[in-house]
């Protein structure tokens, strides 16, 4: 009668395991696989001594040398990920700089530490110091349906006042009905339907955002840009005390030698409307290419709020009254700092940037 080739597949099975428990390198896991798993391992040797079985004996010997050959597998696979990890380690750690007690890994010296970007810290300021006068700090959604963004603030469809704002639409929904916002003002509407709904007037808040126009980029605008707006509604407000608002931050972030002033103007949603414009910081007044020769830089618009806007989101405009104003927190940023042109905010130049550190 003709032995099993596999009679000795046990002692096979335990010598393969030893050496794959002795394997200390992914470089000799990787030169001892062809033996272990591979064409040349004594597992393929004994699957190939198989053919000489009859077909009853060939099945439960091929069944008894799969199994063996899934523990080896298994053992050799779960060996290479532990030497895979100890490689890992072994690399990182030979890349470690030690400064005394501090470790630094991966890098290149000189290192340059990280801090916010001149628009980020500029909104931080903004907030400081309308906080300091009483406002809270609120944020709406940068993506907005055309009610809030236009309808609402008393733009409805085709009023000639939508030329003001050249928008960019989101493919969602119907056609045209979906924006990136165009200016923060959609937040005072949220504000407003809040605190009508939980009866949480009056209010007092600013509200900065980022917001989107198809404008072309100058010394003084661009396309993606962020604006501060700020919200009153209470009883009794005048537009002396949007003035008097006005003229106080304008002092308070400018500093002293710095003045605001206010023309009339125009916006839907506020009546009466002004622009308000700062001394110009770049040449204190005198003229330069930033304000056109004119001594003055237009920082935003401001006006009382319109009774339709009131309406539309349920405030009895008989009882209550307010006032709104916005600006852009980048144009702040230029004119605080006295940058000349407003690109240099988006061009990642590292000069310019290390000067706001």
């Amino acid at each position: 009668m003709t032995s099993s080739p596999l009679k000795d597949l046990a002692r096979h099975v335990e010598e393969l395991l030893a050496t794959v428990r002795e394997l200390t390198s992914m470089d000799g896991a990787l030169e001892a696989e062809p033996t272990i798993t591979g064409k040349r391992s004594i597992l393929s040797t004994l699957q190939k001594s198989l053919g000489s079985l009859e077909p009853e004996a060939r099945r439960d010997a091929g069944a008894q040398l799969q199994e063996a050959r899934r523990v080896v597998e298994e053992a050799f696979a779960t060996r290479k990920n532990e030497l895979a990890q100890v490689a890992r380690s072994e690399a990182l750690a030979s890349d470690r700089i030690e400064l005394g007690d501090v470790i630094v890994q991966n890098v290149r010296w000189p290192v340059d530490a990280g801090h916010p970007g001149l628009v980020a810290s500029t909104q931080r300021s903004l907030e400081d110091v309308f906080v300091a006068m009483g406002f809270r700090v609120s944020e709406g959604p940068e993506v907005e349906s055309d009610w809030y963004n236009f309808e609402a603030l008393n733009i409805p469809p085709a009023h000639p006042a939508r030329g003001l704002w050249d928008t960019f639409y989101v493919e969602l929904g119907d056609p045209e009905t979906v924006v990136l916002r165009t200016h923060t003002s959609p937040t005072q509407i949220h504000l407003m339907e809040d605190a009508v709904g939980s009866n949480s007037l009056p209010i007092h808040a600013v509200m900065p955002g980022r917001c989107f126009r198809r404008d072309t980029p100058d010394a003084r605008h661009l396309a993606t840009f962020h604006q501060i707006e700020g919200l009153v509604v209470d009883r009794g407000i005048t537009f002396a005390d949007l003035a008097g608002v006005i003229e106080t931050f304008t002092r308070a972030f400018f500093g002293p030698d710095i003045s605001s002033r206010l023309r009339p103007g125009f916006f839907p949603f506020t009546e009466p409307s002004a622009e308000f414009e700062i001394t110009c910081t770049i040449c204190h007044g005198e003229g330069c290419r930033t304000c056109s020769q004119t001594g003055w830089i237009e920082l935003g618009g401001c006006g009382m709020l319109d009774p339709a806007v009131f309406d539309a989101v349920g405030i009895d405009s008989e009882v209550w009254s307010g006032f709104a104003f916005g600006f852009g927190i980048d144009r702040c940023a230029q004119m605080r700092h006295q940058i000349a042109d407003m690109r240099a905010l988006i061009e990642n130049d590292v000069r310019f940037l290390r000067q706001f550190s």
